[in-house]
């Protein structure tokens, strides 16, 4: 008889209980039961399995810096930076990659299997880039991460930033980050998104960028970044962080921009938490919710995806990593899903991110597809994001890389260990 590394058992998938039967990194097997045995097996008992979730934006070198070197009084994107401009200058990679550790097995407790993070790469030494490549390696068997070149202060702001974002690529950072509304004037952000695009081209990278993350109705960077990303032919390479801006946008002009936002294939990565905490603190009332209107994006054919943006750090006080509190947010600020739209707002951290990532074809629970996947304790998706509780199973490449049964705990450095979502002295 037939023997496989792994056999869940009583597993509900797509409203039926069925078996899976993993063999080496890749499901090879579902169906209504599988008589061999497995090395290792796991009951179900009736539990939804769903592929892992993504977190499609984050900021690794800046996570669990809350209150270092001091707290964001105004609660705005501004005085966050100049707390960040602060810090950064006394980082070390040891320092980043100790609080990487930390978030990043939360995030693999709760379900989060890729992550695409930021780097800043205005700090001149690259520590930051450097420690999130460090990261990127060192936990390698727990979660796939991406690393954005994230010029923070702007590309043209100082004339040696271009240098270090192209440096930044050499080194090995896998996407090239612009935020072209925080450059000095209209004509440095338009050139900014020219001068990303030279270096996507040159080194072969896709494009990640936080664009118009401001109240500011006149911001439309995103216009800009639609076209040129036409014009070079780099369809299906960018994505678009934030764009809070196109919550205050009127209505005729969303109509006139989405289709070429759609034709770009251009993924709108909006960050629910971190908006609602940000946007709006200028206005004395009513305030504006300052998210990208994602039913909207989504009902006119463009892809939107979720991030998790900040935990703990100058922009963002809360947080512990878990996508449904992301998502279960954005259910909220969007007010637009209702009914069966809740369920399907899952995409938002599962199949819509992976197009972003452009892991469509080796993602899902199939037979050969890679065996990545969470086991819950709830019945319904309904329920998954009603509850927010963690998988009782993580499960990456074939093998279980967390559980949540009596306590917390992932596998790491060869064993499981228990860990905590308490922080002392915040």
């Amino acid at each position: 008889m037939e023997t496989y590394d792994l056999v869940i058992r009583r597993a509900r998938l797509n409203g039926d209980i069925v078996d899976i039967a993993v063999y080496g990194n890749r499901i090879v097997k579902i169906d209504k039961a599988i008589h061999e045995r497995g090395i290792e097996e796991i009951d179900a008992n009736g539990g939804l399995v769903l592929p892992p979730f993504f977190n499609m934006h984050f900021h690794l070198d800046s996570a669990l810096t809350l209150g270092d070197p001091r707290f964001n009084e105004s609660g705005t994107l501004w005085e966050g930076i100049e707390i960040w401009a602060e810090k950064k200058r006394k980082l070390s990679i040891d320092e980043i990659l100790k609080r990487a550790e930390t978030v990043i097995k939360w995030m693999v407790a709760h379900g989060t299997l890729w992550l695409r993070t930021h780097a800043d790469v205005t700090d001149k030494s690259l520590t930051t880039l450097k420690g999130e490549l460090a990261a990127k390696e060192a936990f390698r068997n727990l979660i796939n991460i991406q690393v954005t070149a994230f010029p923070q202060d702007g590309i043209l702001t100082d004339p040696e930033n271009k240098e270090f974002l192209e440096k930044a690529l050499e080194i090995g950072a896998d996407n090239v980050g612009l935020i072209p509304h925080n450059e000095w004037t209209r004509e440095d952000g338009v050139k900014s998104i020219q001068i990303a695009f030279d270096l996507a081209q040159k080194y072969n990278r896709d494009i990640d960028g936080h664009v118009d993350e401001t109240d500011d109705p006149l911001s439309r960077y995103l216009e800009v970044l639609a076209a040129e990303t036409i014009r070079r032919h780099w369809e299906n390479r960018v994505s678009a962080g934030h764009v809070t801006a196109s919550h205050s946008w009127d209505l005729a002009y969303k109509y006139r921009i989405t289709p070429l936002i759609r034709r770009a294939g251009i993924t709108i990565i909006a960050n629910p938490l971190i908006n609602i905490h940000l946007q709006g603190r200028f206005d004395q009332g009513p305030k504006r919710r300052g998210m990208a209107p994602i039913k909207f994006f989504m009902n006119n054919g463009v892809n939107v995806a979720l991030g998790h943006d900040c935990v703990m750090d100058p922009w963002y006080p809360l947080g512990v990593g878990n996508m449904l509190h992301v998502l279960f947010m954005a259910i909220h600020v969007d007010h637009e899903f209702l009914g069966k739209d809740l369920e399907k707002s899952i995409s938002l951290i599962t199949y819509n991110a992976a197009k972003a990532w452009r892991v469509l074809d080796n993602y899902g629970i199939e037979p050969n597809k890679p065996a990545n996947l969470l086991i819950f304790r709830q019945k319904t998706v309904f329920d998954v994001i009603r509850l927010m509780e963690r998988p009782t199973y993580v499960i990456k490449d074939g093998r279980i890389v967390a559980k949540n049964l009596y306590e917390s705990e992932v596998f790491f450095n060869g064993k499981f260990e228990s860990i905590t979502f308490e922080l002392e002295n915040k």
